[in-house]
């Protein structure tokens, strides 16, 4: 796999990716004149904070990951930079789909607008956007997925748990997604425990979208919270979030992870005993399915959306503490089943 760094992404078009030759037939080309540029190939621009944010990235990593193992493409990878602008993002898009990638996948709905401009330039290319439905077209796969459902079944758990009454919600960003979580996962800490408190606070405001990349925001938020009486922290805000991780831990306090099983994530593996759950989303399945569509010669595009009832969204269960707690598994279960049944209506704002 090929991966750009930060650095190098201004400087896309001199970057050596030798991938090509797409499974719509596009033309075959090579920076370095390697044999292998026949292979498929596929490829993924990343959202803010980048590879190694132990969540959101990290999941669509995992997905081109299994896609190199079993359907034996090549991968290309493409990294933000700090404080980049759209032409940047265009860039980016535009490059990857030169080299050949199909599809071409933006990690997050920041890619919208340049995907809108890119896509029709690449008809024989698909291009898939993760978290967003606004932009559409014949060759887009819009991977969207219903993160109200899994943050109420955070929010059953939380309320079951909390010992105070009070606990707490931080979005990365104030923007519609982010107040999925927080919506969901209030309705569910409401609907178990209606004198429960919650705590909701956001790191930053757009433009500004360092609420998903810098950790010290998170932990600081969370420190807030913890000192106010929440003794449960469940944090929507990408690399941001571990910060919040990390402060929970600090005070023998609880914290809901997002995204990826945060659990399991090495990075985080110091603080995983605090860790009590994590609102899991598959993006690995989502970026995998569509590559192999593609490679299928059966391109997926239009909405595809992950729900409750395809387990596109979840709760895991990785840590043993929570697996011991009987009563809180019972009560996320009966959550689950009732949402897939219709009988709770999850609301997708706060």
């Amino acid at each position: 796999m090929r991966r750009i760094t930060r650095i190098a992404t201004v400087g896309l078009a001199s970057a050596a990716l030798a991938l090509s030759a797409t499974a719509c037939g596009g033309k075959n080309s090579s920076d370095t004149g390697s044999s292998d540029s026949k292979d498929a190939s596929a490829a993924i621009a990343y959202d803010i904070g980048g590879r190694g944010d132990q969540s959101f990235n990290d999941a669509a990593y995992a997905g081109l990951q299994k896609a190199e193992s079993d359907l034996k493409i090549k991968g290309a990878e493409a990294e933000p930079t700090d404080g980049e602008g759209e032409a940047d993002k265009v860039q980016r898009l535009t490059e990857l789909a030169r080299k050949g990638n199909n599809p071409v996948i933006g990690v997050g709905f920041a890619y919208a607008p340049a995907i809108k401009k890119v896509a029709p330039k690449f008809p024989n290319t698909t291009f898939g956007i993760i978290d967003d439905t606004s932009v559409t077209g014949p060759n887009i796969a819009n991977l969207v997925f219903n993160e109200e459902q899994g943050s109420y079944l955070a929010g059953v758990a939380a309320a079951k748990v909390s010992k105070t009454g009070t606990v707490g919600f931080i979005g990365g960003v104030e923007v519609p997604l982010i107040k999925k979580f927080e919506a969901g996962f209030t309705q569910g800490v409401k609907d178990t425990n209606p004198n429960a408190k919650v705590l909701s606070q956001y790191l930053t405001q757009p433009p500004n979208f360092d609420g998903f990349a810098k950790p010290d925001l998170g932990k600081a938020a969370a420190q807030g919270q913890l000192d106010a009486g929440a003794d449960v922290v469940y944090a929507a805000a990408g690399l941001a979030g571990s910060g919040a991780i990390e402060a929970a831990s600090a005070k023998g306090k609880w914290a809901i992870g997002v995204d990826s099983d945060q659990y399991n994530q090495a990075g985080l593996s110091k603080y995983k005993d605090a860790i009590l759950t994590s609102v899991t989303k598959d993006v690995e399945d989502s970026v995998f399915n569509l590559i192999k569509s593609v490679k299928d010669g059966k391109p997926t595009t239009g909405e595809i959306r992950y729900g409750l009832d395809k387990d596109g969204v979840g709760l895991a269960d990785s840590n043993p503490k929570y697996k011991e707690m009987t009563d809180v598994i019972a009560a996320v279960e009966k959550a689950k089943a009732e949402i897939i049944a219709k009988k709770i209506n999850v609301k997708t704002a706060p």
